[in-house]
Order: structure tokens, then sequence, then C-alpha cells
């Protein structure tokens, strides 16, 4: 099983998310208005407030033949938007 963690504003999610069933994977969680810091500087609360934006972080468990279709589908995405994805091995309990 693996784990993909996406960052990326809200203002991209739906295309995150059309991108990520396009690519054939089972389901998603979405955690809006994510804050934090990065090498781009903070995100915080007031950000959405604000009208630049708020992020979301998107939780992917899949079977590792999902991954490359993944891949393929966002990485041109992050690449145009921003964000961050990482991808990880995951262990049911």
């Amino acid at each position: 099983m693996k784990r993909l963690d996406v960052i990326v504003s809200e203002r991209e999610l739906d295309a995150v998310l059309k991108a990520i069933d396009a690519a054939g994977s089972p389901g998603y969680t979405v955690m809006k208005h994510v804050t934090g810091k990065g090498p781009h500087g903070s995100v915080s609360e007031a950000m959405d407030f604000s009208g630049l934006g708020a992020n979301a972080h998107v939780l992917v468990f899949c079977e590792p033949k999902i991954v490359e279709g993944l891949r393929v589908t966002l990485k041109p995405l992050l690449e145009y938007y921003g964000g961050v994805a990482y991808l990880s091995d995951a262990e049911s309990l």
C-alpha cells in the first residue's frame, strides 16, 4: 500500500481531485485550511480572508499500480500551480 500526501492551494483543489480520480485512485481525504511554513514562507488562516487563499492537504492511500497514473496526472498541476506531493509506504493496522 502507498500513501500520497499532497499540499496545494485550495484554489486548485478541484483540479487536483479530478486528476486523482482520473488516475484511478479508489478515494481520498481532504483537510482544508492547512497552515504551516515551508521554503516559500508561512501559510496562515488569515491568508484565506485576505484573498491569498489557504492550503489543503489531500491524503490518498492506494495500491502501487495506481502511483504512476497519479504521478502523470498530478505532476503537471504541481509544476504549474505549485504545491508539493510526497509518496511513502503505508501499512494497515
